[in-house]
Formats: C-alpha cells, sequence, structure tokens
C-alpha cells in the first residue's frame, strides 16, 4: 500500500470516529441537539406522575429500578414525582422548569446551569392527552418547535385509561332510580333542585337535600372532566366551545348542579378518598374517576355500610395517562432512550395485569380487567362495574380556550 492510500485510509478512519461520536450524543427524538455530557455511571430519570396513576407508576418504578435495566450499558434508575395534572400544566406554561429559550443550546450554558438542567424532567404522565396538546402549544409558540410528539419513536402512549362513572350510595341509588329510571345528568340536576329534597324525590327526610360529589376543577383536573360531561349531555353532542360555555341557559343549568356540592372549598383534590373518609356529609353520590372509587370501594363499605352502585354515563370522559417524552435539547439521548424503556415496562404483561390492583384499565389490549385474583374490577363486579361499557358517546378533547372558560366561569360563579 503506497503512502497517499494509507494517509487516505487513516483519514477516511478519523471521520468515521468523529460521527459516531457525534450521533451517540445527538438526540433522535426530533428536538435538537441534546445536552451533551459525558457518560454517566448511572441515567437518573425524573419522570412526573399525575395523582390518580402515581401509586401504579411508583410501584412499577420500585420494579424496574429492583431489575436493573440499562440503556447502552448504563443503568438506569427511575424517579417518580406525583404531580397533579393542572398543576403541571401551570409549571410548564410558567417555564418552571427551565426549559432553554429558543435558539439556545446546552454547550452555551455555564457549568451550574447544566448541571440545573440534570435535574429536568424526561417524561411527564398528565391526567388526559389533552394537557398535553396544551402545554406542547404554549411552547411550540414560544419555541417554534414541539417539545412533546404526536407521532413517532417517542410519541405520547396512554399507559392506562381510567372512566368517569357515576357513584352513589345503594340507598340514594334506589330511589333516583326508582325516580327517574336512568342516572344521568339531567336526573341529578333535577335531584339537586327539588326543592323539598329528599322527601319529594322520595327518599327519607333525614337525608336532608340532594348533595353532589365532583371533584373540585381548581384543584383537580377531573372537576373539568365531570362539567365537560355534563356539557356533552346538555347540548346531546360530542364536542363542545367556549360559546356552549357562555350560554346564558347552560350556565344557570350547571349552577344549579354545582351548587348542590356541599362545599369546593375544603374538598382535596383527592374526592373519592373524602367521600369514604366523611360519606354521606361529603355527598349522596357524584361523577368521579373510576380508579379513584374502585379505590375507596372497601374504605366507604367499611366505614358506612352502605355501600356505592357504579352507572356508566352515555357522554363519556376519560383519563389516558399518555406517557409523554421531552424531546428537546434541556435532556441526553440516554435519559430520553431511558425514558422509553420504562414505558415499554409500564405496557409490558406483568406491569398492566398489576393495574388491575389499582383500579385501571389496561392499555395494553392482551389483559383483560379481570386478568387475575387482585383485580378491583372482578372484586366489585356486583356493584355496577363493567368490563366492556357498551352504548357510550365518547366526549372529544376541548381545546385551551373552552376549558379556560370553564374554570372562569367556575371561578365566578361556583368557586367558595
Amino acid at each position: 500500500m503506497n503512502r497517499t492510500r494509507i494517509l487516505f485510509v487513516s483519514i477516511l478512519a478519523v471521520a468515521i470516529l468523529i460521527v459516531g461520536a457525534t450521533l451517540l450524543f445527538t438526540d433522535r427524538g426530533g428536538g435538537g441537539t441534546a445536552l451533551t455530557v459525558q457518560r454517566p455511571e448511572t441515567v437518573e430519570l425524573r419522570i412526573l406522575a399525575s395523582l390518580p396513576v402515581e401509586p401504579w407508576v411508583r410501584s412499577a418504578a420500585d420494579a424496574f429500578n429492583r431489575s436493573e435495566r440499562t440503556v447502552d450499558g448504563v443503568p438506569v434508575r427511575v424517579q417518580i414525582e406525583a404531580v397533579d395534572g393542572l398543576t403541571a400544566l401551570g409549571r410548564w406554561d410558567r417555564n418552571e422548569f427551565g426549559a432553554l429559550e429558543a435558539g439556545q443550546n446546552p454547550e452555551s450554558l455555564g457549568e451550574a446551569e447544566r448541571q440545573a438542567l440534570g435535574d429536568f424532567p424526561v417524561a411527564w404522565i398528565p391526567d388526559s392527552r389533552y394537557l398535553v396538546e396544551l402545554a406542547n402549544a404554549a411552547y411550540k409558540e414560544r419555541l417554534g418547535r414541539d417539545v412533546f410528539l404526536t407521532d413517532g419513536e417517542y410519541r405520547a402512549r396512554p399507559i392506562a385509561i381510567s372512566l368517569f362513572t357515576w357513584g352513589l350510595y345503594a340507598s340514594r341509588a334506589q330511589v333516583l332510580e326508582a325516580r327517574y329510571g336512568t342516572i344521568d345528568w339531567q336526573a341529578i340536576h333535577d335531584a339537586a333542585t327539588a326543592a323539598g329534597g329528599w322527601p319529594e324525590l322520595g327518599g327519607d327526610p333525614g337525608w336532608g337535600f340532594f348533595k353532589l360529589v365532583v371533584p373540585n376543577p381548581a384543584r383537580n383536573v377531573g372537576g373539568l372532566a365531570a362539567m365537560i360531561a355534563a356539557a356533552g349531555e346538555y347540548y346531546g353532542r360530542t364536542d363542545i366551545a367556549v360559546e356552549d360555555v357562555v350560554n346564558p341557559e347552560f350556565q344557570r343549568w350547571l349552577k344549579d348542579l354545582m351548587g348542590a356540592v356541599t362545599d369546593f372549598s375544603s374538598s382535596s383534590a383527592y374526592t373519592a378518598e373524602d367521600f369514604a373518609l366523611f360519606g354521606y356529609s361529603v355527598g349522596d353520590g357524584g361523577q368521579l374517576l373510576e380508579s379513584d372509587l374502585l379505590q375507596n370501594m372497601q374504605g366507604i363499605l367499611t366505614r358506612w355500610e352502605d355501600p356505592l352502585t357504579l352507572y356508566y354515563p352515555e357522554y363519556l370522559t376519560w383519563f389516558d395517562f399518555p406517557f409523554s417524552v421531552w424531546v428537546g435539547p434541556e435532556t441526553t439521548a440516554l435519559q430520553k432512550n431511558g425514558a422509553l424503556e420504562f414505558q415499554r415496562f409500564l405496557l409490558g404483561d406483568e406491569q398492566q395485569s398489576a393495574a388491575l390492583a389499582y383500579g385501571l384499565r389496561p392499555a395494553n389490549p392482551k389483559i383483560g380487567v379481570d386478568a387475575n385474583d387482585a383485580s378491583l374490577f372482578a372484586q366489585w363486579a356486583d356493584r355496577g362495574v363493567l368490563p366492556v361499557v357498551p352504548r357510550t358517546t365518547a366526549m372529544r378533547s376541548p381545546d385551551r380556550e373552552t376549558l379556560l372558560a370553564l374554570l372562569r366561569w367556575f371561578e365566578l360563579n361556583v368557586k367558595q
């Protein structure tokens, strides 16, 4: 081999090494240049999880960490942080997590700033897909790019499902069914506005007036879901807009409903838990997240000796808990891929089956809701729990302006 050829081969080898090193530290998520750091001893993942799904996700993270998973040969450890969906959305909107500005890249930061990025959330598991869309829209307007994706390898993927359903004490449910035939928002509205209270409805005079239970919309995104479902039934369609929210007739009807809630100011984000702890003083029944109701069914029965009966509404809202990987340069390629590894772990048969003990419907279609003896769906099948919910009308996710209009209406007209 002559000297020229040797020189050419040497240059080619160096070029290949440079390209390989560049690819190793390049973000493959489509979010721009990834944070370039030395190869760590451990890939640390901070993941935000909404309150209804956090106990299951935290248990899964403990199992994941014990299994000593790796990504590109580096051990991965997951840290779960419980954050209410609305609270997390507000923190994203205010950029409290410290996303870089448009045109800024990690290489331009000082050492302290680079260290701070090490604690940036790698993924977010909010209550619902529309929260991800709202957060992404705000960042896209500011940065000119997506930070959460809807397609590709890093797309937001649901890891479990929970429906919003009616849960009423059996004694109260029997009276309402006898009077109205069907448990729906109109029946609840009529019960809430009965001037004579329970005696007028055919119930015990000692029950007083009908008391509704829904989550506080200012503290729990479930309250918004309940109002969206109510609006769907009121209008008889699956989508609502700002003009529907500001309709005076609808506002009067909705205010009648929300006026039947005992006390929004004292209710926590854990409405079903309050229901179980304080019983009839909180309410007679309401529309709550199925998983929350199922997790508190035993507590309600033990404390109050009056079991809940579940009814599934025609106009249905639900949470799908999308696992959403941040694709911006604030996190490394190793962190992004580590998050995908944990996502796959959550969607695996073992963890999807484990979700049944938390009252969550698996996102993995291979796992039925009665797949094991620990399933709350099997345990409470005699209380109206349905493995498959028939004849429902799925509500569409409202846009940001509609959600803000509902929140504003609540603050002006109901919040105590």
